[in-house]
């Protein structure tokens, strides 16, 4: 304590360690599997990986890249706007390179919220959602995805109601992590719809662009009237499977992106110089990857997902991303996932996230738990044997 005051900012209380570091630490000092936080136990494309290496020799990013990234990975990331969404940007004014999608989020937030201004997200929600919203004063509202025949849904209604006057932009995410719902045509003409009538900015979450087994991932920016009122953000972490590299950007208006780049500027400045050399090669990559990316990805799904069906847990297969959401109840294990996932690795050795966590509400999380599946097969047929250790 110095003056009276506790030494953490007020915005920032509610946010100690995250559920991320405490599972982590608890699989580490069990020996447990980590299915809790959503990295891969293997490295992308090796090509890609060489391509840092000979940035790194040839001397390329070594020092400050440019503020806004280099012009090679701007142009890779219009180009794979065009390619795969019909999206068409300016590399030089309309996108801007981000230590990952975790700092485009924070500096999209501080730049366009102002104290008092109301922010809608979809709960659950990626944790750094609601600290990037305390840190720039905002107010979140959360509108909250609820099971229903097997998925997660949007209920229209219920964000509709939830604009008010004071809301200045909504949070979305889709693909959506944790559920792995992929928002339809329809509901996100919807939230076009609502957004040009209300006047209202839009952050849109895409870093699991390439992860989409049933459906299909449409960026809302390409809906009528949100080119302009859309900060799209993505990144190749979950794409290419270099999660430590943190590089991610933001493809939006002149206007928004010179927005953003002042609150990013003074965040990072500049990161990953060798590293986006070699993000703008795997950018290119031919379609064949993206498509043995996510065939891959759905089989391990499948295992893991009938593995936890096996196990006695309520599954809610996921259309897209890296991750499981399960109910505890059908194991007779209660409505708090908080207390099962702490007592799991000494029960059958496996780690998991409660969904609890990603909410507001968290009555609404309190009986789900998330597990990821973006490991090796041999590790995630070890963790299935593990968990049927729950009904015997």
């Amino acid at each position: 304590m110095t003056q009276g005051r506790p030494l953490l900012n007020r915005r920032l209380t509610e946010f100690g360690t995250t559920i991320f570091a405490e599972m982590s630490a608890l699989a580490a000092r069990t020996g447990s599997i980590n299915l809790g936080q959503g990295f891969p136990d293997t490295d992308g494309p090796e090509e890609i990986r060489e391509a840092a290496v000979r940035a790194l020799r040839a001397g390329l990013g070594n020092q400050y890249p440019p503020g806004p990234g280099i012009p090679e990975l701007r142009t890779a990331i219009t180009e794979h706007q065009q390619r795969f969404h019909g999206l068409v940007y300016d590399p030089d004014t309309e996108v801007l390179v981000t230590a990952g999608a975790t700092e485009a989020i924070a500096a999209s937030l501080l730049a366009l919220v102002e104290p008092g201004d109301e922010v809608i997200a979809l709960e659950p929600y990626y944790d750094s959602y609601a600290a990037c919203i305390a840190m720039a004063g905002g107010t979140r509202v959360p509108v909250t995805l609820r099971p229903h025949d097997g998925a997660y849904r949007l209920d229209l209604d219920e964000l509709r109601a939830a604009v008010t006057p004071r809301t200045r932009l909504i949070l979305l995410n889709t693909p959506h992590n944790p559920t792995g719902t992929v928002l339809t045509r329809e509901e996100l003409a919807a939230v076009a719809a609502l957004a040009c009538e209300r006047d209202l900015l839009v952050i849109t979450d895409e870093v699991y662009e390439h992860l989409v087994f049933e459906g299909e991932h449409l960026p809302l920016a390409s809906f009528p009237g949100m080119r302009e009122r859309t900060v799209s953000i993505s990144s190749a972490g979950k794409t290419f499977s270099y999660t430590g590299w943190k590089v991610g950007w933001i493809t939006a208006s002149p206007e928004l992106v010179t927005a953003v780049r002042s609150a990013k500027q003074y965040l990072t400045y500049v990161s990953a110089g060798p590293l986006q050399y070699a993000v703008a090669e795997a950018l290119r990559l031919p379609r064949t990857y993206f498509d043995a990316l996510r065939a891959d990805l759905r089989t391990k799904r499948d295992l893991l997902s009938d593995g936890l069906a096996e196990a006695g847990f309520g599954v809610y297969r996921p259309s897209a991303t890296y991750f499981v959401t399960t109910d505890i109840r059908p194991l007779s294990a209660g409505d708090d996932g908080f207390a099962f996932c702490r007592a799991l690795p000494e029960r059958c050795g496996v780690v998991a996230i409660p969904n609890a966590v990603f909410y507001d509400h968290r009555e609404q999380g309190a009986p789900f738990v998330r597990f990821a599946f973006c490991k090796r097969v041999e590790v995630l047929t070890d963790a299935v044997g593990r968990l049927k250790a729950l009904t015997r």
